[in-house]
């Protein structure tokens, strides 16, 4: 299963969502994204599932790191991009919705999928501000 994932920064914090009840891994929390119909690109796959969680279009996608996971019962191809939204999100499918700070991060219990994720932007020292 291919999966794709938006990684959004605003002044210092990270969008995240808390998966609802009764889907795989309930209750975990997560960035904003799904899995890549037959056919379509993960970017394309990306703007479509902002628009459907979080009512927002994605301005501009970079992958950042694309990892493989193997679940009990499935493998999961995960591609996660840094993003810049259009629009302010919010959640449409009743999800509950958070900006974290990257050190809390660590706090919070997401799928093991997003661990070299987690890792990465929890150890990243932040951009210098520019004058």
């Amino acid at each position: 299963m291919i999966v794709v994932a938006a990684v959004v920064e605003r002044d210092g914090t990270f969008l995240v969502a808390q998966r609802q009840s009764g889907v795989h891994l309930e209750g975990y929390w997560e960035f904003p994204g799904g899995k890549c119909h037959p056919g379509e690109s993960e970017v394309d796959a990306l703007r479509r599932e902002i628009r459907e969680e979080l009512d927002a279009d994605v301005q501009a996608a970079d992958k950042l790191l694309t990892t493989v996971h193997e679940y009990e019962d499935r493998i999961v191809e995960l591609h996660f991009y840094r993003c810049a939204l259009e629009g302010a999100p919010r959640s449409m499918l009743g999800q509950e919705l958070r900006w974290i700070p990257r050190a809390g991060l660590r706090e919070l219990r997401f799928p093991p999928a997003d661990a070299r994720l987690i890792e990465q932007l929890s150890s990243k020292v932040p951009d210098a501000p520019t004058e």
